[in-house]
Order: structure tokens, then C-alpha cells, then sequence
């Protein structure tokens, strides 16, 4: 299983800031990013920032690991 966690108005949209999405060998970043994406269009429209296991990335073709925790942000503001 993948532990996938929302902030801010991404949680908003979808009504949770976590869920659980299975896990499969060879599972990408994007895989799962795409996936989420069609059920959850409007939270990302707003999604710009992404995190694995607690590191910033930009790569979508990631492979992910079982038990990987994969987060979905939008930019922050703030004053």
C-alpha cells in the first residue's frame, strides 16, 4: 500500500488528507499521480508540489516502493 497525505486545499477538494492507494510492482510516481487524477480532477488542478518519503521531487517517473507515504501540495502563501 501507498500512504498518500493532502495539505491545505488539496485536502480541501478532496475531503481527506490521507488515503491509502494500492501498491503494484513498477508503480511510477505518474502511475499514481494519474490514477488520483481522475478521481479527484478538481484537487489536482492546484496540485504543484510533491513529496516522497519526506524529499521533494520533480521527477514523475519515480518508481515507487511499497509502503512509500507520497505527498500532494499546492504552493503556499503566506505574510
Amino acid at each position: 500500500m501507498i500512504r498518500v497525505v493532502f495539505f491545505g486545499p488539496v485536502a480541501d477538494r478532496i475531503g481527506s488528507n490521507q488515503l491509502r492507494a494500492d501498491f503494484h510492482a513498477g508503480m511510477t510516481l505518474q502511475q499514481l499521480r494519474d490514477g488520483l487524477a481522475a478521481q479527484h480532477a478538481r484537487a489536482f488542478e492546484i496540485v504543484s508540489m510533491m513529496a516522497v518519503n519526506g524529499e521533494h521531487v520533480r521527477d514523475l517517473a519515480l518508481p515507487l516502493a511499497d509502503n512509500s507515504e507520497v505527498a500532494f501540495m499546492a504552493k503556499f502563501s503566506g505574510g
